[in-house]
């Protein structure tokens, strides 16, 4: 009788599940759209109920698509999420406030006074890598000295994951791969900072539930939540882990020499090491679980799909309109639109760092901007503009994860990003590597939960087995030689250029930011 796995993704833009059969094949799947709340300047927020909300629509979707002799054979549930997020509960377990999301920027001086208490060097000893603002500890000041009153109110905080298992097992529970990038987690100890915590005045582990691994079985589905779900009462939840570790089984990197990335709001790219990297790089490494792979990069980018998003929101009326009057999806139309122009734009560039930039500038004052516009640019060449500059960042990150270490000679690509044929070829030829684009439904980012769990209760051997077994490859893209060319001559610039702004754009910052004070003050 054949075991049934449950995976699902508590993403930026969406919440997806998927049921899937021990040969991969998936029975049902289903997802709702996220809404993320942007209440004042770099503010960036998501509403936890709606997490919950829209995960127990999915499961009763795919429960009902399923049918009850195939939920009963659900062997496990692991869910992943977007990380990091500073959620805060009460003491009866419900949402104290919106939970303040990666993306969130409001924290620059937080952090800057943790990191003066602590030490930049000791902070990068403790945590493993450089310090941002998208991460818990300048979250967890800005919200004490911002909002004292709910901050005394609160028992614990949590990620989107986490939130979920808790209504669906009532356990609160941190797992440890979200916990390694909190920055709150001493990496060495793999216990909560107590020194971090200090520098802050808070006890961290008063607040925050001791990291477990990340396939532990945290509990069992309730009845409530049954009743809520469709799922049967006592199917195994695993503990989970960030969208980013279960992107990374979902590309099925399986061996050194190979990189993987899932691209979606945020691109995330990995590159197998069989060392792991100095603390104070750009780009670190976090031990992986698949066999012969004993360290991987992880390299997150900040704003990559959400680049083209927003271009489409806010500059490209005319392209909208012509894709609702000709019933045309606007992805697909931007696609075409973009390869009317040639490669390299004729020397304009795009900066992809709306929200700043994590991997590898970690500089939350870096802004997004198109470079080299002239009085002949066409709209075709802006377009391109933008998926070449997200190509550029992630050439960046590559060169960087090299530079250290780490080596490459293929590049694995899942999630919504590997829609798109356009930006994959143009990936290929700015990273000068084939492009391998996963099956849709085998590359997803809940796919990779599946593998999680599938390995946890003994549907598969190992982890490499599973991804063997599951992913599979819908196409190869080579590099486009004569793209190859014009990129290896351009991105020169793009490192350049933007390396001669970086510290205009801190003063622009700290200016902007001084005359918004001004502004409410009525000065």
């Amino acid at each position: 009788m054949e075991n049934y796995l449950l995976g699902m993704d508590c993403g930026t833009t969406n919440i997806k599940a998927v049921l899937l059969g021990e040969d991969g094949k998936a029975v049902a799947e289903a997802s709702r759209a996220s809404h993320t709340l942007s209440p004042g300047p770099d503010m960036q927020e998501q509403n936890a109920d709606e997490w919950w909300g829209n995960a127990a629509e999915i499961l009763r979707d795919i429960t009902e698509l399923a049918g009850t002799d195939i939920v009963k054979r659900i062997r496990g549930i692991c869910v992943s999420s977007h990380t990091v997020s500073l959620l805060p509960l009460d003491s009866d377990g419900k949402p104290l406030r919106n939970a303040i999301i990666y993306q969130d920027c409001r924290s620059t001086g937080e952090l800057e006074d943790i990191i003066e208490k602590i030490g930049y060097e000791r902070f990068v000893d403790i945590i493993g890598g450089r310090p941002s603002i998208a991460f818990l500890p300048s979250k967890l000041l800005w919200y004490k000295r911002n909002e004292p009153e709910l901050f005394g109110k609160t028992r614990c905080c949590l990620q989107a994951s986490s939130y979920i298992n808790y209504k669906l097992t009532g356990m609160l529970t941190a797992d440890v791969d979200q916990a390694a990038r909190t920055q709150c987690l001493d990496v060495n100890s793999m216990t909560w900072s107590s020194e971090i915590g200090e520098a802050m005045g808070i006890c961290l582990d008063e607040i925050l539930p001791s990291p477990r691994p990340v396939d532990d079985i945290i509990g069992f589905v309730t009845t409530r939540a049954a009743k809520e779900t469709g799922l049967s009462e006592g199917i195994p939840v695993i503990c989970g882990c960030s969208d980013a570790m279960a992107s990374m089984y979902a590309t099925g990197l399986c061996r050194l020499g190979e990189a993987g990335e899932a691209s979606g709001t945020t691109s995330l790219l990995f590159v197998g090491s069989d060392k792991k990297s100095a603390p104070d790089v750009p780009v670190t490494t976090r031990p992986c679980a698949i066999d012969g792979v004993p360290y991987v990069f992880d390299a997150p980018i900040q704003a990559s799909g959400a680049s083209l998003k927003w271009f489409i929101e806010k500059l490209a009326a005319e392209e909208r309109d012509y894709a609702v009057k000709n019933s045309r999806n606007i992805y697909d139309y931007l696609n075409e639109r973009a390869l009317e122009a040639p490669a390299g734009c004729r020397g304009l560039y795009f900066y992809p760092y709306l929200l700043g930039e994590r991997a590898p500038l970690w500089n939350n004052y870096a802004r997004g901007m198109f470079i080299g516009m002239g009085m002949d640019m066409t709209r075709a060449e802006l377009i391109r503009a933008v998926f070449e500059g997200t190509a550029y960042a992630l050439r960046h990150v590559m060169s960087t994860i090299r530079h250290n270490g780490g080596k490459a000679g293929i590049l694995r690509i899942c999630g919504g990003g590997a829609k798109s044929r356009t930006w994959s070829m143009i990936k290929a030829s700015m990273l000068k590597m084939p492009v391998y684009v996963l099956d849709e439904s085998s590359g997803d980012v809940p796919v990779g939960d599946c593998l999680i769990v599938g390995r946890k209760v003994g549907v598969f051997e190992s982890l490499t087995e599973a991804s063997r077994r599951i992913i599979r490859v819908k196409e190869i893209i080579q590099p486009v030689d004569e793209w190859v060319s014009v990129y290896d001559k351009l991105y020169p610039y793009y490192a350049e250029m933007y390396s001669c702004l970086d510290e205009s754009l801190k003063k622009l910052h700290n200016t902007v930011t001084v005359l918004e004070y001004e502004k409410k003050s009525g000065r």
